[in-house]
């Protein structure tokens, strides 16, 4: 007995639908070979970050406040003295906190006086002011100072040679496993950067903010890294 043309139709049609949702093949997708490559390259800081702040005492919170705000006006004056653009600096943190006695028995100890402290952060666009800019800070009244930090503004335009060779290098391996395989390379199939450029050493500060002597700050040198993932055809070696 003939099936109906109807469900003859309806069939095929399901035939073509399986057909199309059917996953493809391993050999259908090109083979490659898949590496990452890296490079690095050095630079000078151009731009030092810094914490500064003051930290005041007294008996109540008033005073203790209007001392911190006297004090922390010289500071922003000293900055503003020194060449620091306003919108070079920033209060990052300000509080106002009971002190207490040292707790002597089970019972609550009592406030003694309140500190008031307003810290600063600060960014330098010339590195080479960093010292004398702390030691501006320590004649102002600040006698709270920490947390530098060196930047390299234009890390991403300095890469670029790095991405250059981090690509050199991607061939570089890809190429000893094609050899090791018995295959040659074809035409790069993808190229992805990994991540950002990565500061592998910061620079560092070594300073005694209420000593005499001028603060001594060594900005040293940023490396940066830069990882390229790259996969390559493959076809028969000649």
């Amino acid at each position: 007995m003939k099936k109906p043309a109807a469900l003859t139709s309806v069939l095929a049609a399901a035939l073509a639908t399986m057909l199309l949702a059917a996953p493809a093949r391993a050999d259908d997708f090109p083979a490659a070979i898949s590496v990452s490559g890296e490079a690095t390259v050095s630079a000078a800081p151009d731009l030092a970050q810094l914490d500064a702040g003051v930290a005041n005492d007294a008996k109540t919170a008033k005073e203790a406040s209007d001392a911190n705000n006297a004090a922390m006006g010289k500071v922003l004056l000293a900055l503003k003295g020194a060449g620091i653009d306003e919108k070079d600096y920033q209060t990052s943190r300000l509080s106002l906190q009971p002190q207490y006695a040292p707790n002597r028995s089970s019972g609550a100890s009592p406030v003694v006086s309140f500190r008031a402290s307003n810290r600063v952060t600060v960014k330098i666009r010339d590195v080479t002011k960093a010292a004398g800019i702390i030691d501006t800070l320590v004649s102002a009244g600040a006698n709270d100072i920490g947390n530098i930090s060196f930047e390299v503004t234009q890390a991403s335009k300095l890469l670029d040679g790095a991405r250059e060779q981090a690509v050199a290098d991607a061939r570089r391996k890809a190429e000893i496993y094609a050899k090791a395989a018995g295959v040659a390379l074809g035409a790069p199939l993808s190229v992805s950067e990994g991540g950002g450029p990565v500061p592998l050493f910061k620079g560092r500060m070594a300073t005694a903010p209420m000593a005499a002597a001028s603060a001594a700050v060594a900005p040293g040198e940023e490396t940066l890294s830069v990882t390229v993932n790259v996969s390559w055809s493959i076809r028969p070696a000649q």
